[in-house]
């Protein structure tokens, strides 16, 4: 489990490669509020954006999450202590006013930039 990246995984440098290369400048792995200890994949401070992308197996994917069955019961409670944890941030977050974006990594990275970069143009009062 140690060469688990936390950061910069496949799916998370497919769409910021897409987003960048649409002129759209972002930062990563960044904390959206000091006093909380997530950090966001993909964040815009200023339109107070977030994205995460997720991984199936660890934040709990209804199509692909798998559950080992070795220790089983240990690996229940931490996947879904990472599932709760997920819908506790996305609330804090919406709580302080933030927009948070959750996609999952099987999702393809162009409808996945497509999204975000619509939402974008939402948050910036840009039309279509």
């Amino acid at each position: 489990m140690s060469k688990q990246r936390r950061r910069d995984t496949q799916a998370e440098l497919l769409v910021r490669q897409i987003l960048h290369a649409r002129g759209i400048r972002y930062r990563v792995d960044v904390r959206p509020e000091p006093d909380y200890r997530c950090k966001a994949d993909i964040i815009w401070r200023t339109l107070r954006l977030v994205v995460f992308i997720d991984g199936c197996f660890w934040h709990g994917c209804p199509q692909h999450a798998t559950r080992p069955r070795a220790n089983g019961e240990w690996w229940a409670q931490k996947l879904d202590a990472n599932i709760l944890r997920d819908r506790k941030t996305d609330a804090f977050l919406a709580a302080r006013g933030w927009t948070v974006l959750r996609f999952w990594e099987h999702e393809e990275p162009a409808a996945v930039a497509d999204a975000i970069c619509a939402k974008l143009r939402e948050l910036r009062g840009v039309g279509g």
